[in-house]
């Protein structure tokens, strides 16, 4: 059994990701900016007139207040996603970075665990900003709302292992749109994002508690609203869960890519 090499060395390549990043950072600025904008204009203020208000959480509110929240959550997910697949495989596969890294000291552990970590860095200040968005809408309550920043960062965790996950086991770069289209897509659509989850039959509450997005999307309206549907305590300790189980799957895939 292969010993477990982790330790603080692996902000060196989180420092690494900074580094790069801070050259390109308003390119990459604009995205999580006018991402969430275009949504709530296109859903919530486009489609606000024809549904009327949402009932959730035994409350009525506008469906662009119901929809803002899990913008918020869904960008999370999508930032944590794309950062650990697409950007990690170029830096793997192209770049070469990781086997230059792994030619250090460092270890398979501290390189991946960065990886992982830079993600949900990148969750964390797109949770940022589009919090200022929605706060400016009248949307967050304040001083729980602040919480979502780190949230944020707990989802990038989570969303972060699973796209390492698939970045260790995708042959090519073109095959993540095969996660992208039966893992992502569907969570995006199904988590209580669009439409309240208890106004579907037992079977899809039940397939939506069992989506990462869906516990996420919770926590982020219960913080920024006051309000929700399941148990916190559930929805956290689910997130913890999910991202632990996927980091080590993470590990378990990225070993046997890059350690002939």
């Amino acid at each position: 059994m292969k010993r477990f090499d982790l330790s603080l060395l692996f902000l060196s390549v989180w420092k690494r990701n900074l580094i790069v990043y801070r050259r390109i950072w308003k390119v990459n600025f604009m995205v999580p900016l006018f991402e969430p904008l275009f949504y709530l204009a296109a859903f919530g203020i486009g489609l606000s007139g024809l549904i009327g208000d949402v009932v959730y959480a035994g409350q009525d509110l506008s469906y662009i207040q119901f929809i803002a929240p899990a913008l918020l959550a869904t960008s999370v997910m999508f930032n944590a996603f794309f950062e650990t697949t697409f950007s990690s495989f170029v830096r793997m596969y192209y770049q070469k970075t990781f086997d230059a890294m792994l030619s250090t000291p460092l270890s398979l552990e501290e390189v991946i665990t960065a990886e992982i970590v830079w993600g949900a860095t990148m969750s964390m200040l797109a949770a940022t900003i589009i919090l200022f968005i929605i706060s400016v809408l009248g949307f967050v309550v304040y001083p729980w709302g602040l919480l979502v920043i780190p949230l944020g960062f707990l989802g990038g965790l989570a969303f972060g292992s699973m796209g390492m996950f698939f970045t260790g086991i995708v042959p090519s770069i073109n095959m993540f749109n095969l996660p992208m289209f039966l893992v992502v897509t569907p969570l995006f659509l199904f988590s209580g994002t669009f439409f309240p989850v208890s106004g579907l039959p037992f079977w899809g509450q039940y397939l939506a508690g069992i989506s990462p997005l869906y516990h996420l999307v919770e926590l982020t309206r219960l913080l920024t609203m006051g309000i929700m549907e399941s148990s916190p305590f559930i929805s956290i300790a689910y997130l913890t869960g999910f991202a632990l189980v996927f980091y080590f799957l993470a590990i378990r895939a990225m070993r046997k890519r890059l350690i002939k």
